[in-house]
């Protein structure tokens, strides 16, 4: 019973039909694809061909001895697809030799090279099934990596408002804390400064709290720019902000910042055409590099301050000193805010 090529065609679209002489006689459609524009059929199937192993195959003898061998090839045009391949006699040994090839674990650089469909090989070809598998497990890797991408995301944004105030979007509370024991256990040399802002209450009532938080936001902006990317800047309270900076050695620079910060809040801020009148009391301590201080004691220290700052009539910025923290153990002065400093 003689076999046609179309039947071939249909069973086994990747083979291709060699005659006595060597010649390509004719080729399945999927190996044609492979040729692109040029005509595999007529070729001599050595030129078309680079046959891998076995090493020994060089002519068209040794083609016919190979029957039935597994054989490793690739195609001499780019892109040098590889393939594999077993050959046997179509009929007897002097007629045409047919050569089914599949890519084998090369199937996936053939598809995206060729732009191959399941139409382009058998209908029991197993590839076809190995592709559908590989296209559901890319699928899936991919929607396990956004999904995964999304946690992150979702965790990163967790943590940053974990330790940010959502009104001003200045560092919080908890982050003020970090940075401050961070820069302790470095035994590094900074400073913290604390800020009060004087008459704040006066704007909630008289104007309501959207002007107040106004006033906050335009607050934080002007600390932000009075301070380096280095610098935490943090409302720790409803009107009271801490500034922790880091590096700072000498009282000077710290003035020029906290003078800054004073002139600038003095100017008033408006809402809705209403004038919105407040000013900042600053108390600051500096802590020098192997000075063992704990954070509280450093916070006490720069909250006395302030303290004093407010009782010399606001808008003010104290240095902290041993002898503060006498002058109000012994009763000299309190806080204007109806408690004793701690």
């Amino acid at each position: 019973m003689q076999i046609t090529p179309e039947a071939l065609d249909i069973l086994c679209p990747m083979h291709l039909l060699i005659g006595p002489s060597g010649q390509i006689t004719h080729a399945g459609p999927t190996i044609q694809k492979l040729r692109r524009a040029r005509a595999i059929t007529g070729q001599r199937f050595l030129d078309v061909f680079t046959i891998n192993r076995p090493h020994t195959m060089m002519s068209v003898s040794d083609l016919r001895r190979a029957t039935n061998v597994k054989l490793h090839l690739e195609m001499r045009d780019p892109p040098k697809t590889a393939l594999k391949g077993i050959m046997t006699p179509l009929g007897s040994a002097q007629d045409d030799l047919i050569l089914n090839l599949s890519f084998g674990i090369s199937i996936l650089d053939g598809v995206r090279d060729y732009h191959l469909t399941n139409a382009d090989f058998a209908a029991t070809d197993l590839a076809i099934e190995m592709l559908y598998l590989i296209e559901a497990k890319t699928a899936a890797m991919e929607a396990s990596r956004r999904l995964n991408l999304r946690l992150q995301n979702a965790k990163v944004t967790a943590e940053k408002q974990a330790f940010t105030d959502t009104l001003t979007g200045l560092s919080n509370r908890r982050a003020m804390d970090v940075a401050l024991m961070r820069l302790i256990s470095k035994d590094a040399s900074f400073a913290v400064m604390h800020v009060d802002l004087d008459y704040f209450k006066a704007v909630n009532d008289t104007l309501g709290h959207a002007a107040g938080d106004m006033v906050l936001q335009t607050v934080a902006r002007v600390m932000v720019e009075e301070t380096r990317e280095t610098d935490t800047v943090a409302r720790v309270g409803g009107d009271e902000f801490t500034l922790i900076l880091p590096g700072v050695r000498d009282d000077d620079t710290l003035r020029r910042i906290g003078n800054r910060i004073i002139e600038r809040l003095q100017e008033p801020v408006y809402f809705q055409g209403h004038a919105c009148h407040i000013s900042a009391s600053i108390g600051t301590v500096r802590v020098h590099a192997d000075q063992s201080r704990s954070a509280q004691d450093l916070l006490s220290d720069a909250d006395l301050a302030l303290y004093a700052s407010k009782h010399a009539g606001r808008a003010r910025h104290t240095f902290y000193t041993p002898d503060l923290r006498r002058t109000f153990e012994t009763g000299e002065a309190k806080n204007d805010r109806g408690r004793q400093p701690v």
